[in-house]
């Protein structure tokens, strides 16, 4: 029976997406249903704050209760010392006051790591020590749309701009498992869509329209398009030289990064992509593909 359990053991990629990231709800949910046991979690973006959170010791249900009692609308205000960036992270820091406090890798209940990546030097940083909301707000600092965040000598953007979907992390935390990778950008024979400034609700609608009429709406929406684009590319090449053992992809691509969702639905759309996957789980989890990953690199 122990040898059962242990088979089941799995390290999880989770990758970016912003909104859409709400669905690796649903899929660590699955998981777990399907007697599964993530052992690791590395993630990029989004998909860094859902590994920290979980790796935290939150269940898939705690942490949608948080996603679901938090005010989308009031994450992206700014504060007046914040660096250059569209919209500012000033909701998103006390959010992570209240949820995460001054808790360190150190606390974390299974190992993680989350992405980045340095402004000045261009090089990928991988963070597993330190404060975790450190870790979150690097993660999550969406180039020109978010400000870098200062930790140590590093001025840090968005993983995802070097690795949206952080395989390779994954199997530096756990090389002898198979690793789940949650892959939540656009396969690339998508079109891309339109993005719009998030405005706050409560404005009234002409005020909005004239907001979203504006040159800089335009240039917004044709920057987010080129971020989108540039994610799609590297996710692909990236998957295609990691290899990860399974890939889920959650159908979300109806979802902008920025979008108000339900987080509820969202999650839902991640467990409905474990369950098209199953086959595939169980033989990555097998005897037989294990010993040829060890002894022949999966070549066989």
């Amino acid at each position: 029976m122990e040898g059962y359990k242990k088979i089941m053991d799995i390290t999880l990629a989770l990758g970016g997406g912003g909104a859409k990231g709400n669905a690796h709800i649903g899929v660590i949910r699955r998981l777990e249903k399907e007697g599964y046991k993530i052992h690791s979690v590395a993630g990029t973006s989004f998909g860094g704050l859902v590994a920290i959170l979980y790796a935290a010791g939150r269940t898939p249900d705690e942490i949608e209760e948080v996603f679901t009692s938090t005010d989308q609308g009031s994450l992206y205000a700014r504060d007046s010392n914040e660096g250059p960036s569209l919209l500012g992270l000033s909701g998103v820091r006390k959010l992570l006051d209240t949820i995460l406090g001054d808790k360190t890798f150190d606390d974390l209940k299974i190992p993680c790591a989350v992405t980045a990546v340095d402004t000045k030097t261009g090089s990928e940083v991988v963070i597993s020590e330190g404060f975790l909301r450190d870790g979150v707000l690097a993660t999550i600092a969406l180039p020109g749309i978010f400000p870098p965040h200062r930790l140590n000598d590093w001025d840090l953007m968005d993983g995802g701009v070097l690795n949206p979907v952080p395989v390779s992390v994954a199997r530096m935390l756990s090389p002898d498992l198979p690793i789940v990778a949650v892959v939540l950008n656009d396969p690339l024979d998508i079109p891309v869509r339109t993005y719009s400034i998030p405005v706050p609700s409560m404005l009234p609608k002409q005020i909005t329209d004239r907001i979203y009429r504006l040159h800089v709406a335009q240039a917004f929406d044709i920057f987010m398009r080129a971020v989108d684009l540039s994610s799609r590319a590297v996710a692909h090449y990236r998957l295609e030289s990691d290899a990860p053992d399974v890939i889920i992809r959650p159908n979300v691509h109806h979802l902008d990064l920025l979008d108000k969702v339900v987080v509820k639905d969202v999650a839902m759309l991640g467990e409905d992509a474990v369950e098209a996957v199953l086959p595939e789980l169980k033989k990555a989890v097998s005897w037989t593909r294990r010993v040829n990953k060890i002894f022949f690199g999966g070549k066989r």
